[in-house]
């Protein structure tokens, strides 16, 4: 892509650089060449804060059942925090005996989860889909056995009610927003609130030290069901100083966020929350989801709320591009005040980088900077970052200030390894992962693979290099490069394809389970009728064609056997919550996939090869 001449909206982002050390066995340890600032001790000191020199500023946001705007201001959720803690205590939660909350994204979730810290009470905010987008609670079950929680909060007691008979033991303390749950017994939030008084309150506060739990972030990542990443005060704290290094502008004026990323997952809990909160700042709670149907809830926002830096996914981002295209309000809105751009959890294509950066130009006449890195759970999450100099796609940047980088040798490959003050010291009642996640330096193994963007020139960073768990070896010996192989076939088959698993080891050729967009295969089909089953709109002679016509032109642009997809089969049923085949922010869980349609893998190697596979051999040439 050639670089960019159009003018940039002035942003204060720190420009990073790093020192290198590479040792003899090839291992290379590197750091930000600038020191880590100091940070408060506890997370809930910056509530105090705010609410002593802010007290009117809008802290949290939610829309109403008649669509309007209710707030809190950070003088009133620091009475109502000092009110929920005292309960807290008095109901016997403690360091050993933690919170959980079930629902999602709310003001009494936000205020409930800073209450827990601010006494050193851990709390898991639990993704709402183990509860409400299953049948069988084996996920919530396994992560309930596993946290043994006190007591449970829930926005909506009957919505939650039938998770609850199912995990709930008769000691935990059910309180409620709404509704009580119809076959046990609960509190309302506002009963429970208001049942004891804040006298005990301070001492606990003063006992919370930087190595206390602050919460219990429960992730199912790759490898199945959900484990409890603990994340401490100084983890979160140490976080947001790094994040407050490299995104200066957070700290020039109070960031304004219109956000719907799940507080269950450290991007939007840890990331997005925390830089609300230790920054002054006010956010939106968005009740919409990167969907064609429920996107419009989070357009509807947008048009609203003018804020200084979004978040995102990749998937959010190619939605919101077409409603900027079609909606001037949407567009003047979103670019009036906005800083920065940030996406993580996946790679955002370049198509959809560069429409992001002509509507910004063409709305403002400026383009936006745009922000991504490397992180995990366990990681805080902030760790690796692009800076002032921008990104391109596939780019991490380099080591934010405080976290310690190396990078060893696997094979061919170079996994990343990180140590700091903002990594986990480990998993909850779980010493067994707790063995494997850490080397024997202390550096906790995050599993991805990395290289320098110029092997000549380190300081330039690191490019994402896939994921050594879900690379594989063909049976010739040849390493199939997953995320690699994954990134281009989506690519190559744009609209037509939601997603891709690639399969499959010691096999003599390389497949892949198709999720296809369904709603672009139907428009294909002018002879069926519009609401023909989908297994017959995946059946329809143009769809396979062209489906097969991709599958043909990817190989004709590959240089061998596991850079192209030899056989395919069209999946008529979307990946699973229920089975782990998704994880809790959307992305696709590859081992899962596998594991759940084996039998599908296995007809993808049948020979001959059944009716329902499209191969490279029905092409004519």
């Amino acid at each position: 892509m050639s670089v960019s001449t159009r003018r940039r909206r002035t942003v204060s982002v720190a420009s990073l650089t790093a020192t290198f050390d590479r040792r003899t066995n090839g291992v290379i340890y590197a750091r930000s060449s600038k020191p880590l600032g100091n940070y408060p001790e506890r997370v809930t000191d910056a509530l105090e804060y705010w609410a002593a020199r802010a007290p009117e500023r809008v802290f949290l946001a939610e829309r109403t059942a008649s669509g309007e705007w209710r707030t809190v201001t950070y003088d009133e959720a620091h009475a109502r925090v000092r009110r929920l803690s005292g309960a807290l205590v008095a109901a016997g939660l403690s360091a050993e005996r933690p919170l959980a909350i079930l629902s999602g994204n709310s003001i009494n979730h936000g205020l409930l989860a800073i209450a827990a810290m601010h006494v050193g009470i851990p709390y898991a905010p639990v993704a709402p889909a183990y509860s409400l987008a299953v049948n069988e609670y084996v996920a919530l079950n396994h992560l309930w056995k596993n946290l043994v929680p006190a007591m449970v909060f829930v926005e909506d007691g009957q919505v939650f009610g039938r998770a609850l008979e199912a995990v709930a033991s008769k000691e935990t303390k059910v309180v409620y927003g709404v509704r009580s749950p119809e076959k046990m017994p609960g509190t309302s939030l506002a009963e429970f609130e208001n049942s004891a008084s804040c006298v005990m309150v301070e001492a606990a506060r003063r006992r919370v030290r930087p190595e206390s739990i602050a919460k219990v972030l429960y992730t199912s990542g790759s490898t199945g069901m959900p484990k409890g990443v603990i994340t401490t005060h100084g983890m979160l704290c140490s976080n947001q100083q790094m994040l407050r290094q490299v995104l200066e502008f957070l700290g020039e004026e109070p960031p304004v966020l219109c956000d719907w990323l799940p507080w269950n997952h450290t991007f939007g809990g840890s990331h997005n929350f925390g830089i609300v909160l230790f920054n002054g700042g006010s956010l939106f709670i968005d009740r919409g989801r990167p969907t064609e149907e429920m996107f419009l809830e989070t357009v509807r926002n947008l048009r609203e709320i003018p804020t200084t830096v979004h978040f995102n996914v990749p998937k959010a981002y190619e939605l919101l591009v077409m409603h900027l295209r079609s909606d001037k309000t949407l567009r003047e809105t979103f670019f009036s005040r906005l800083r920065c751009l940030f996406f993580a959890a996946a790679g955002l294509n370049q198509r959809t980088w560069d429409d992001l950066q002509d509507l910004a130009f063409e709305t403002c006449g400026e383009e936006i900077l745009v922000v991504t890195g490397l992180g995990a759970t366990e990681t805080a999450p902030f760790a690796l970052s692009t800076d002032i100099a921008g990104a391109k796609a596939g780019h991490l940047g380099l080591p934010v200030p405080g976290v310690e980088l190396k990078l060893v040798p696997v094979e061919d490959k170079v996994e990343v390894r990180l140590r700091g003050p903002s990594i986990t010291p480990g998993y909850w009642r779980r010493e067994d992962l707790n063995a494997r996640a850490f080397d024997e330096e202390g550096f906790y193994c995050l599993g991805d693979a990395v290289k320098f963007l110029d092997p000549n020139d380190w300081g330039k960073g690191l490019v994402f290099d896939g994921r050594l768990n879900e690379d594989f070896k063909l049976s010739s010996g040849t390493w199939v490069r997953v995320g690699a192989l994954r990134a281009r076939v989506l690519a190559h088959f744009g609209c037509l394809l939601e997603d891709v698993v690639i399969a499959a080891p010691d096999r003599d050729f390389t497949t892949a389970l198709l999720f296809p967009a369904w709603e672009a295969c139907r428009k294909l089909c002018v002879d069926l009728p519009t609401d023909a089953p989908i297994a017959s709109v995946l059946a329809y002679p143009p769809v396979r064609a062209a489906f097969q016509e991709r599958l043909a032109s990817l190989a004709r642009f590959s240089t061998g056997g596991s850079t192209r997809i030899d056989r395919a089969i069209l999946l008529d049923t979307p990946p699973s919550i229920e089975a782990q085949e998704i994880t809790d922010k959307g992305t696709i869980n590859q081992k899962a996939v596998l594991f759940n349609r084996a039998t599908l893998v296995e007809e993808l190697y049948r020979d001959p090869a059944p009716q329902q596979v499209l191969t490279l051999m029905e092409m004519t040439p």
